[in-house]
């Protein structure tokens, strides 16, 4: 059977370092202070069903391009990439720094943002994945402080960045387990039953055609909508009755 194509990612990235006469709250630096770029100091993910979680980051003199390179390699045989914010800081980053290097990347890619559906489906006290992580019992986050940045970015401390490869693939872990969870309140954006060669009556998340109809649905344009579970994989799914 096809594999599915799920991408579970994280980024880590640098601050910005920079020259400025006094600090405080609410002063004004400005982008000409800039001495150096911030950039993405590592990426990790894994693939849905597999237990590996791989790394990849800058390289010794603190440059990005090989690292992005190879994971757009990968990002593009992905049939959906999930993050957590992975719309607005994750992926965002990942197309910024391409652009800086003159990468090509997909003009768009199929996304699931757990932060979206959080803020959307559900009221969290916190919409962070460490609170949400924590919340259904899946752990937290390992602690770190910001003098790990500032050890990886002024001193290049291996040790440093190997504390820091263990953050990031912590909580690609807790992505994918928090995905799990809050994935049976949503609609699917992809039919892996097609995909796996079933029918398109099939469930959209697994394939199976074993099916409970539930309630239909009658849309105001007068189109109807059925409501099924997959006694399978236990998600819910509509689609249009013929």
């Amino acid at each position: 059977m096809t594999k599915r194509k799920r991408l579970f990612f994280d980024i880590e990235t640098s601050p910005n370092i920079g020259l400025f006469w006094e600090a405080g709250y609410k002063k004004n630096i400005d982008s000409s202070n800039i001495i150096k770029e911030r950039a993405i100091i590592c990426i990790c993910y894994k693939w849905e069903e597999e237990r590996e979680v791989y790394s990849l980051q800058w390289d010794s003199k603190q440059n990005d391009r090989a690292m992005l390179l190879k994971f757009i390699e990968v990002a593009n045989v992905a049939t959906e990439l999930v993050g957590h914010n992975g719309d607005k800081f994750d992926l965002a980053w990942i197309r910024t720094r391409c652009l800086f290097h003159s990468i090509s990347m997909f003009p768009t890619y199929q996304t699931i943002d757990t932060l979206k559906i959080a803020r959307n489906k559900f009221r969290f006290n916190s919409n962070k994945l460490n609170y949400i992580a924590d919340y259904l019992g899946f752990g937290q986050k390992i602690k770190t402080t910001f003098g790990l940045w500032k050890d990886i970015l002024l001193n290049k401390d291996k040790k440093a960045m190997e504390d820091m490869i263990k953050y990031c693939k912590k909580d690609v872990i807790l992505l994918e387990k928090v995905f799990s969870a809050l994935n049976k309140h949503t609609e699917s954006k992809t039919h892996y039953g097609v995909i796996f060669g079933a029918d398109r009556g099939s469930c959209p998340e697994c394939g199976s055609d074993d099916l409970v109809r539930y309630n239909a649905r009658v849309m105001a344009s007068g189109i109807r909508r059925i409501q099924y579970k997959c006694k399978t994989c236990n998600k819910f799914h509509s689609k249009t009755d013929k």
